[in-house]
């Protein structure tokens, strides 16, 4: 049986990307942003209703990663897909001998492609998808049209 761990969000970015680098062995960069969807709904007085979620975004693949930390910015519209990842480790809570710890997991979105949905900005789609594709001329039959 198949299994399928995909995420796509659309949301805008909350602070400005952070360039961080890891703790293990080979100590690679990664680009971590946060990003907030919205649902409206009308409750059962007839008005609407919404909810804010934040999402943790985290950019592994090197050159997508830079391209997010030099271009993204706080209040820019974004469209996410990647997968569901969770991180489960061990906290202290309280000191002495009667300190006890706590399993937290973290989940996150391991981010394979980040897009700016802002108009008026033409972004290339290369450097979007973090792909190795070479130079390509847009014809009239790719560009979209809005």
């Amino acid at each position: 049986m198949p299994y399928l761990n995909s995420v796509t969000i659309i949301g805008f970015v909350g602070a400005d990307p952070e360039q961080r680098q890891a703790r293990n062995n080979n100590g690679s960069k990664f680009t971590v942003l946060s990003v907030a969807t919205q649902r409206s709904w009308k409750n059962t007085d007839d008005e609407w209703a919404s909810k804010t979620e934040w999402h943790r975004v985290c950019v592994f693949r090197p050159r997508l990663a830079d391209y997010v930390a030099t271009t993204i910015k706080k209040g820019a519209h974004v469209l996410v897909e990647g997968s569901l990842v969770s991180t489960t480790y061990e906290r202290a809570n309280g000191k002495g001998k009667k300190a006890k710890t706590n399993k937290q997991t973290f989940w996150c979105i391991r981010a394979d492609v980040v897009r700016k949905l802002d108009r008026g900005e033409p972004e290339p789609e290369a450097l979007a998808s973090g792909s190795n594709a070479s130079d390509h001329t847009p014809e009239a039959s790719d560009t979209a049209p809005f």
